[in-house]
């Protein structure tokens, strides 16, 4: 599915002011990012046709809110599924008989089909026949989303999934969501304020600010963005896609083809070819006029600096760096920058110090 998703819309409240307008990819996730009361889920439960704002939601050829043409759809008539930050489970149904609920109401001849291929998506098959309050938190929000899934939705919606969720059940959830990244053709717009859920899944990024959006991105042009970096402070750093192309059983490493050049970094069982996700820490490049060959630091890059920026501490600036066709974003004091006569147009070596394996 290509279409896109087109989000316009207005709505006030004392004190606040959502205004959005927002071209969205037809598939893959996008991840609304913000701090606490920047609108995130607010903007959600307006796709969704829970609040009614003014302007226009449209999905693919779909009008779901119109307001030039007075059209607005209810929450019922929107072809989507909506993933809560609590499971809202029936506690006196099982599994199943939960799951089977959804498609009670859905109605429709592949709902059973879908509902399968979700618990198979989902590796929740074996959980049919237990009790709800047997689950796991983790469990619970994978049997939401699979019952979301059932009724077939051209758009899923997930408002901070895993915001109830403890570190290890977070944990046992994450890989789940990027499988469902992965292999789902429908798109996702997913609420979180987590810097690593947004490093991990998004595809794209809408950054929310007292309800105005300040970033709208494909992830890895979203994450070299110095409001983008500024939103998520001391996480800042940059995503790259890219390719596995050597592995180093002795030491346990696997070096990464992406745009940028060369890396290694540790070996996590990664098959030659396999594609792979990496995250660069601003905090963990520093800059060298010259490489330096005599250092325990393996992974250097050559490049230009095109821009820098002043960072949230007055000492500090933000410096992106390109390296081939990659940006990578450096953080260091303005003193080594004024030392080393460093601006826009030098040539610089990043050396990384360390490169972070997204899933």
């Amino acid at each position: 599915m290509s279409e896109e998703l087109r989000i316009a819309l207005r709505l006030a409240r004392p004190g606040f002011e959502l205004a959005v307008d927002l071209r969205l990819p037809g598939q893959g996730v996008t991840v609304l990012f913000g701090p606490s009361g920047s609108g995130k889920t607010t903007l959600l439960r307006c796709v969704a046709g829970l609040e009614q704002a003014t302007g226009q939601v449209l999905m693919a050829a779909a009008a779901w809110q119109d307001s030039a043409q007075r059209i607005f759809q209810p929450t019922w008539r929107r072809d989507l599924g909506y993933v809560f930050q609590e499971a809202s489970l029936f506690e006196h149904l099982n599994v199943k008989q939960n799951l089977r609920f959804g498609l009670e109401r859905v109605r429709s001849a592949g709902a059973a089909r879908a509902l399968d291929a979700a618990l198979d998506l989902l590796g929740i098959g074996h959980l049919q026949d237990r009790a709800v309050a047997s689950l796991s938190g983790g469990e619970r929000q994978r049997v939401a989303i699979a019952r979301a899934l059932a009724t077939e939705p051209k758009l899923l919606l997930l408002d901070e999934p895993m915001a109830a969720l403890d570190v290890a059940r977070k944990q046992e959830v994450l890989p789940w969501l990027q499988r469902l990244r992965s292999e789902l053709q429908i798109p996702m717009l997913y609420v979180t304020h987590s810097v690593d859920e947004l490093a991990q899944l998004a595809d794209h990024v809408v950054v929310l600010r007292q309800g105005q959006v300040i970033s709208s991105a494909s992830a890895q042009a979203a994450w070299v963005q110095p409001e983008v970096a500024l939103a998520v402070g001391e996480q800042a750093g940059s995503l790259a896609s890219g390719r596995v192309c050597e592995r180093d059983s002795a030491y346990a490493l696997a070096q990464i083809e992406f745009e940028g050049g060369l890396l290694w970094v540790r070996d996590q069982g990664l098959q030659i070819g396999q594609s792979v996700r990496l995250r660069i820490l601003a905090r963990d490049v520093s800059l060298s006029v010259a490489e330096q060959d005599h250092s325990t630091i393996a992974n250097r890059l050559a490049g230009v600096i095109e821009s820098t920026h002043p960072d949230s501490h007055p000492s500090q600036a933000l410096v992106r760096v390109r390296c081939g066709s990659a940006l990578i974003l450096a953080r260091v004091t303005h003193r080594s920058l004024q030392a080393l006569s460093l601006k826009v147009g030098s040539p610089v070596w990043c050396q990384i110090k360390s490169v972070a394996l997204m899933g």
